[in-house]
C-alpha cells in the first residue's frame, strides 16, 4: 500500500516537473513534502493548548466586558509565522529548481572534395534548367549550389582543372565562402586540355592529411584524360590506399551536342559536336577506390546524381544531452529565516509576554 502511494506521489504534475515557456520547473527531493501536514498537524496541537488558561478563576464575569487588545489577538497567533518558516524550510529541503536543457550535439563529419573540369568541352550546351538551354558548367554549378546547402557539419574542399590542377577553396566548413569561390571559378582561367589525374591527385591532396574518419572525392570531367603528368589510374591507386572513396561523374549527352562558336563576323553560332567521355577510365577509378559512377546526361540526371551521392555520404550525427539546473532553495531558506527573526523581535519586544 505504501509502495503505491509513492508512486502515485512521484507521478503528481507538481513533483515531477512543470512546463513552462522557458523551462521546466521541478523539485529534486519531492517527498520531503510528505513533512508538510505532520508539522501542520504538531502546530495546530500546540496552537490549541495555548488557549488553555494556565491559571484558573472560579469566574470569568467580571472579564467578560473588557475587548481583547490588538497586542493580546497577535501574541496568540505569533506561532503562525514559526509555522510558515518550518514549512519554507521543508520546500528548500525539497529544492525547488529549474531545469535548463542543453543539448551537445557532436558531428562526425565528412571531408569531400569537389574536383570540377574546366576544360573548354564543358562550353557544350547540352543541358536545359526551367526552358533555358545552358552549358555544362552552368548547369554543375547550380547542382553542386545545392549540394553544397545541403550537406551540415561536412567540410568541403574544391578544385578546379583543365590542362592543369587549381585548389578553388581549401577544406571549409563555411560554405558561403565555399559558395562564392565557385561562382568564381570560370571556363578559361586555366590553360585548355583534361587533365584528370592531376585533378584528382590535387583533390586527394585537399584531404589526405585530416583526421576524419570519411573522406570523399567527387570528381567531373566531361571528356578523357590528355594533359597532365598523373595518369588516372595512378590517382586512383593513390586513393585507394589512402582510404578515399573516389565518386566520378561523366557530364553530358552521348553524341552530337551544340556547342557556340563564333563566325568571322564575331557573331556566336552553334555547330554540332561529338565530345568523348571516357566511361571506362572513370569507372575504373570509381570501382578501385569503392566509389560509384554516374553518367549525366541531362539536368535532370544530374541533380539526380549529387543527391544520390548526399544519401550515400550522410554525415552522422553523435547526441549527447545534458541537463544544467538553476536552484531556487536559498529563496526559501532566506524567507523562513526573515520569518523566524520577524517572530523572534515580535515576541521580545512589542508582543513580549510577562507571565
Amino acid at each position: 500500500m505504501m509502495a503505491r502511494v509513492m508512486d502515485f506521489i512521484k507521478e503528481l504534475p507538481l513533483l515531477n516537473g512543470l512546463q513552462f515557456h522557458n523551462g521546466v520547473y521541478l523539485l529534486g527531493d519531492p517527498l520531503v513534502l510528505l513533512l508538510i501536514p505532520i508539522v501542520a498537524a504538531l502546530f495546530i496541537l500546540r496552537l490549541r493548548s495555548q488557549f488553555v488558561p494556565a491559571v484558573r478563576f472560579s469566574t470569568g464575569t467580571l472579564l467578560q466586558d473588557i475587548p481583547p487588545t490588538f497586542k493580546t489577538t497577535a501574541s496568540k497567533y505569533l506561532v503562525i509565522l514559526r509555522i510558515l518558516a518550518v514549512i519554507l524550510i521543508i520546500l528548500a529541503l525539497a529544492r525547488p529548481q529549474k531545469r535548463l536543457e542543453e543539448t551537445t550535439v557532436e558531428t562526425k563529419g565528412i571531408d569531400i572534395a569537389l574536383a570540377i573540369d574546366l576544360s573548354t568541352s564543358m562550353f557544350a550546351e547540352d543541358f536545359s534548367y526551367k526552358g533555358n538551354r545552358q552549358n555544362r558548367l552552368d548547369a554543375i554549378k547550380a547542382v553542386v549550389r545545392d549540394f553544397i546547402k545541403n550537406r551540415d557539419g561536412d567540410r568541403i574542399a574544391m578544385v578546379a582543372f583543365a590542362a592543369r590542377a587549381y585548389t578553388a577553396s581549401p577544406l571549409t566548413t563555411d560554405y558561403n565562402y565555399l559558395l562564392k569561390n565557385l561562382d568564381r571559378i570560370y571556363i578559361g582561367m586555366l590553360e585548355d586540355g583534361t587533365a584528370i589525374g592531376n585533378g584528382l591527385a590535387a583533390a586527394l591532396n585537399r584531404i589526405k592529411d585530416t583526421k576524419s574518419p570519411s573522406k570523399v572525392v567527387i570528381l567531373l570531367t566531361d571528356g578523357r584524360n590528355n594533359m597532365g603528368t598523373i595518369s588516372p589510374m595512378t590517382a586512383a591507386e593513390a586513393a585507394r590506399a589512402l582510404n578515399i572513396r573516389v565518386y566520378t561523374i561523366g557530364a553530358g549527352a552521348k553524341g552530337p551536342v551544340p556547342y557556340p562558336m563564333k563566325d568571322p563576323l564575331g557573331n556566336i553560332v552553334y555547330q554540332q559536336v561529338e565530345i568523348d567521355v571516357d566511361d571506362d577510365t572513370l569507372t575504373d577509378i570509381a570501382r578501385l577506390t569503392g566509389g560509384q559512377y554516374f553518367r549525366a546526361t541531362d539536368f535532370s540526371s544530374l541533380r539526380k546524381i549529387y543527391a544520390d551521392i548526399d544519401k550515400l555520404e550522410k554525415t552522422r550525427f553523435e547526441e549527447k544531452r545534458f541537463f544544467e539546473y538553476k536552484e531556487f532553495f536559498h529563496y526559501f531558506l532566506i524567507a523562513a529565516v526573515a520569518l523566524l527573526l520577524l517572530e523572534t523581535g515580535l515576541k521580545t519586544t512589542i508582543l513580549r509576554r510577562i507571565p
